[in-house]
This record gives structure tokens, sequence and C-alpha cells, in this order.
């Protein structure tokens, strides 16, 4: 017989299962309960064996302090309290429920109608109470030690100017690398892998940033259909690394691979989801905050509390108004921080997490909160800038110390490169760091996160092969996904053996990676592009954790590889092109040289109406550094842009005739680079076409002409 736990009063802090050494202390905010049971289960059979109602109830905190309880104990909660669904109560203790704190999960979520605390053989808006228990079909909480043997551990702490972003999903990134052991494959510890690290240290990359690894749920159709919640945008716990990502232990395989990553001088942002649960909207599932205290947790539709606002998309939104809820957020980012070590986060749909009252808030409690942290404040903070509400597109609305995917960027880029016309003023903002949207309150050039691709779209090499989507595999008969992809094919849908339109499409990538890695701001380049990477049309790869979504390093596209090498390479040398300030367009200092000047074809300065022709499809500029700048010394580099179908020649602007400029780069030329023998360029040079040219004018005394 399996002895009872003794129960102690414990304290209401810290939240969740917290082991002190000697025992475990058990804390949980719900304000409206009426009893709060802690339920143990056995670790090997998962059987409950013991209930036992916490005996305290503190500031809206029921907690009790369990001194025979260790380390790998199982836990979940059972919440008692008024079922009234119309009041926004939706508290059934028959449902097992998982502690919003749990730092680990052991066992999958398996789908039944147990989980849902309404009869579901009723009619839908019924929501009669059902009493069938479903603890056999939920993981369950495992109480853990977060000591971990960090070593010498340090935080690389890359500057933003100097930052280069690698979006993966921490699964597919090494499902097929042939050097990862076959154990390791889709996890962390194959991230942490010598020939993953070695990969990102040659390609120049400063920071990882991984896809949801916060425990997450696959939905109910989905696995209906043989598939799965591939990305993870469906969380369950904030706390807990999910469960597919480890092998030996949720705690110790994540911190290896943090403190691998470290030591190759890499970073680690983590893309977070705090906008939503995986629990649904009034129909949903009862799988932890809704029978634990519905409504405080959720934002409830204001007048009919019986369903939920939904700023997601996903069928609810998390309540941040709520002090309590906003400390879970917080806490939650600060384990991360202290505990695991991370270096920064990327906000899914950020300005759910900023909404009052009225709408989006740049002075809401959530950004307040993380801006006067001294955890939190000091890391990498990235917003998505939009969500489903009506004022959801928030770019460049974030506050002083937030940087910002920006979504203009991608679209303006894409419909350049593809040929569309009258873009060129947008198309100058856009280079330059967007200080339209972002040169306010002292924010500065990275503030800006450039991308022209990201895991949600078409991949680099289907933006220039399809024109159309093609999500048949999803399983929803191609109506997913975004049919606006601003991609052009080149001429022919889907892949060919045409060598005319594959060394355009090979063209066009090269444009679109030198366009993002030699403007202003911070970069973020997919995982995979670099390589060639394909999805074969499909631009929502969200259910496809299969070789879809998986990268393929057996087919590597080794000139595209060295391609972005050199281009990385290329704006580290230079610090032009990562300027910490944005351009003034004044002259500098001891010099008539403006530190950006924008050009015509014929060298001139651009004029008024030369920003407004509704034929422009080109676009040229000239950088120009500060004499004493530590690395570039006053060089001059001029960028010319062709999207047209004819060549364009660009007369190469002053201040002497017959100045020599180095070609350091040119789209159009085998291998995309111009060091292996391109003969310097004097007056003119001819720009082919939809092809990007970089050019290198050194100052005196540095190889340049006096």
């Amino acid at each position: 017989m399996v002895a009872r736990q003794r129960i102690a009063p414990g304290s209401n802090y810290p939240l969740g299962a917290t082991w002190d050494g000697k025992g475990v202390n058990f804390a949980l905010f719900s304000a409206h309960a009426e009893k709060v049971e802690l339920c143990l289960f056995d670790s090997v059979s998962h059987r409950e064996i013991e209930r036992i109602a916490l005996p305290e109830y503190t500031d809206q905190i029921w907690h009790g302090y369990l001194p025979d309880c260790r380390v790998g104990q199982l836990y979940g909660y059972r919440v008692s309290g008024p079922y009234d669904p119309s009041a926004g109560h939706r508290f059934n203790n028959h449902k097992l429920l998982i502690d919003p704190y749990a730092k680990e999960l052991v066992g999958p979520l398996r789908w039944s109608d147990h989980h849902f605390g309404f009869r579901t053989d009723h009619p839908k808006e019924d929501l009669s109470f059902d009493r069938r228990d479903n603890s056999r079909f939920l993981p369950k909480c495992r109480v853990v030690e977060t000591a971990f043997s960090w070593g010498n551990d340090r935080r690389p702490a890359i500057a933003w100017p100097e930052t280069i972003l690698y979006e993966a999903h921490p699964g597919g990134l090494t499902m097929r690398h042939p050097l990862v052991p076959d154990d390791l494959k889709g996890s962390f510890l194959g991230l942490a892998q010598p020939a993953v690290i070695d990969h990102m240290v040659k390609l120049g990359i400063t920071t990882l940033e991984l896809l949801p690894v916060q425990a997450f749920v696959d939905e109910r159709l989905l696995v209906a259909r043989g598939l799965s919640n591939y990305w993870g945008y469906n969380p369950l716990a904030f706390f807990a690394p999910d469960p597919r990502y480890y092998r030996r232990s949720a705690q110790g395989d994540f911190k290896t691979m943090v403190e691998r990553l470290h030591e190759a001088g890499i970073e680690l942002v983590l893309d977070v989801v705090y906008n939503h649960t995986a629990e649904g909207n009034q129909l949903g599932p009862t799988l932890s905050m809704k029978g634990i205290d519905n409504a405080s947790y959720y934002r409830l539709m204001p007048g009919d509390p019986r369903y939920y606002e939904n700023f997601s998309g996903c069928g609810n939104s998390l309540n941040l108004t709520h002090p309590r809820v906003l400390q879970l957020v917080t806490d939650s980012l600060r384990h991360w921080v202290e505990d695991m070590h991370v270096d920064g986060f990327r906000f899914d749909l950020a300005p759910s997490l900023a909404r009052g009252h009225s709408g989006f808030d740049p002075g809401s409690s959530f950004l307040d909160a993380v801006r006067q942290d001294p955890v939190l404040s000091r890391v990498k903070l990235i917003a998505e800038p939009w969500d489903l509400g009506g004022d959801g597109f928030r770019l460049g609305a974030f506050p002083p110390g937030w940087a910002e995917w920006n979504g203009r960027y991608r679209d303006t880029v894409r419909r350049f490169w593809r040929g569309d016309s009258g873009l060129i003023g947008d198309l100058a903002s856009r280079l330059t760091a967007s200080s339209d949207l972002f040169g306010w309150g002292g924010r500065r050039p990275w503030a800006s996160v450039n991308f022209v691709t990201a895991h949600d779209g078409f991949t680099l090499k289907d933006l220039v092969t399809y024109n159309q989507k093609h999500n048949e595999a999803n399983g929803e008969a191609n109506r997913d996904g975004t049919d606006g992809n601003l991609s052009w094919n080149c001429g022919t849908e889907g892949e060919t053996e045409d060598p005319i339109i594959n060394a355009l499409r090979l063209r066009q990538k090269r444009n679109f990676l030198a366009t993002l890695l030699l403007s202003q701001g911070v970069p973020m380049l997919l995982a995979g592009d670099e390589m060639g990477r394909s999805q074969g049309g499909n631009n929502n790869a969200y259910c496809q954790n299969n070789e879809i979504g998986w990268i393929d390093w057996a087919n590597i596209d080794e000139n595209l590889l060295s391609f972005v090498k050199q281009l990385i390479k290329l704006r580290k040398t230079h610090s032009i092109f990562r300027r910490d300030v944005f351009f003034s367009g004044e002259a500098l200092s001891g010099r008539p040289l403006k530190d950006v000047t924008w050009i015509t074809p014929a060298g001139g300065e651009m004029a008024p109406h030369d920003w407004t022709a509704p034929f422009a499809r080109s676009l040229g500029f000239v950088l120009a550094a500060e004499p004493d700048c530590e690395k570039t010394k006053g060089d001059v580099f001029a960028v010319l842009m062709n999207a047209y179908v004819e060549p364009l020649v660009y007369t190469l602007p002053g201040p002497a005739p017959g100045k020599l400029w180095d070609v350091k780069l040119d789209t159009a030329l085998p291998g995309g680079i111009g060091l292996s023998g391109a003969a310097p360029a004097r007056e003119h040079y001819v720009v082919q076409p939809h092809s990007l040219a970089v050019l290198q004018r050194k100052a005196p005394g540095r190889g340049g002409e006096k």
C-alpha cells in the first residue's frame, strides 16, 4: 500500500511545483475556484494514486507543501467551482488539468471526448456538464530539478547591428542531416551536434531563431487526417519544452543545446506564443486554464462571456490585462532567460499581448512590464507586429527597445524583383531600415527585422518557381494558405529543365539574398534558403512533419551556399551595410559625398520627379562612410538594381573621371561574386536584366586612386 502524503500549508510563492531539496511546494492561482485538488500519479503506470486538497488559499493562490514528495513525481490538478458558461465559468473537477507552471510534461495528449467539459453527445451549444474522467488521455506534469552544470557558459551578447538571424524549425533542421545520429534527429541534442552548429558558424549566422519549443498540442482535426501541428503554434504549457524535442530530459537536453550554441558564439532566440492556448473557443477542450479559472485567464466577450474574444484566429486570446495572467507570461519569459539561458524572443501575434480594453495600447501593462524588467529588457525582443484584430496591423508602433518583423520590407522587395513598377520610393525606404516606420523615440535601424521569406509562406526557391500555392498535401483542397504570394515563376509553373528559366531563377534567388543581406536593419534568413530548399510550392506547411517540411541536406546547391557565405562576409566586413544610425542624406564631414545618394542611370542625383516615374524598375544608390569609420575608412559603395527586362547602363559618379570601381558583386556573373577575375569598372557599368551589382571605390591610401 502506498503511504499517503503528508501535507503542510506551504507558501503562495513561487507558483508551480517547486522542489527545495527537502520537499515540494505546490501553488496554483484561481480567483473563482471553491476547491483545488492535487492529483498524484504513479511514475510507471501513470495511474492516479492520491488526491490531496490544497489546504491554504492566500491572495487567490491555492497552496500546500508535501515534505515527502520528490523530484520526478507526476501530478495534475482537479479544480472545483461553478460550471456556468454563460457567466464565463467552466469548472469541472472530473477533468484533470495541466499546471500552467509545469516545467515538464510526460506522455502524449490523446484526443478523446473525455477532454471536453460539456457533453459532446448533446447539441453543441447546449454545453451540458460532462462527468467523464479524462486523466488517462492527458499528459502528466512532472516535478523537476532545474539545477544544471553550466560551467563557463556565457551569453554571446551579439550587438543588434551585428546580428544575422537564422529562422529554423527545431526538428526539421536535423531530421535529414546525414551526420546527426538517428536517435537524435529532430531533437534539441540533434541541433547541438557539431556538424549542425558548424554549418551555421561557417555561414556566418550569429543568432538562431527557433520556431516554438514550448509544449504544444496537435489539433484534433489534424490528427484525424494523419497530420500534426508541425510548427507548434498551439501551446499547452509555457514553461515546459515540448516532449517531441528531447530524448533524455527536458531540462538537460535543452540546456545542453544552449550551452553548445553559446560555445560557438551563437545566440538562441525562441519564437513564443502567448496570444492563445490549445483550449480553443467555447467548444474547445478543457485541458488547463479553462478549467482552472476561465474567467481570469481568457478574454471573454463583453456582455456574453460564454464566448471568447479571438485576436489570434485560434479560438481564444489570453487575458494579459489580468495581473496574474501577466505574471504567468513574464514568469515564463524569465524562466527561459534565467534558467534556460536563452538570449531573446520573437513574439507571435504580438499586438494581442498589448491589447487593453480599447484595442492595441503601446503603453499596455505587458509592454510596460517588459520594458522595466531588469531581466527581460536586456534580451532581444522581436514583435510580429500584427494580429487578427480590427486594428491589428501595428508595424512601427512598438516601443523603443523592440525590433519588429518588417512585413512591408518583404512585400516591397518581392514586388520589385517580380518586376512591378512604381515602387522605387518605397523600396528606398525599406532598404535603409524603414526610418518612416521606426525613426522615432531613439529607435535604431535594427528595429527593422528584414526578411524575404519565413516559415509561413514560400521558401526562396519556391518564390521564384511558383505563382500559385500547391497545398494539396494539407488535406484542405488547397484552400488554406495565402493566395497573395507576390511571387514570379519566371515563365513556367514548377520545376523545369529549361536552362534559360533555371538561369533566371538562380539570378532571382541571388537578387533576393543580396538585397536582404545588404539592406540596413537586421536580416533574417530562412533556414534552407541558402541551400536551395523547396517545399514543392506548399506555402502553409504547418502540418507537414515530413520531407515537405524538413531540410534536405543531401541535395544542397553548393554554388548558392557559397554565394550566401560571401554575401554575409561582405556585410560583416563593411560596417556601412549595418549602420547603427539611420541615414541622414546629408554631406559627410570634410567630404563632398552624402552618407547616401540616390542616383539615376545617368549618374546624377535623383530629382523629385524621378521618384514618381511610373515605369521605373531600377534603383541605384551610393553609400559613403566617414573617413574615421574604423573598418571602411571612407570607402564608397555603389548598389545598382535592375528589375527590368533589358540591360541598363549606369554612369558611375565622380568625383574624378577615371576612378576605378571594384566589382564586389554582380548577380548576373557566374557565381554571382565579382572578386574572381571581374574587370574593374570606370565611368560606366552595365547592369544586366534582373540583376543587382555592388561596386566599391576605396578611399585614398586604401588601394584606391588619388
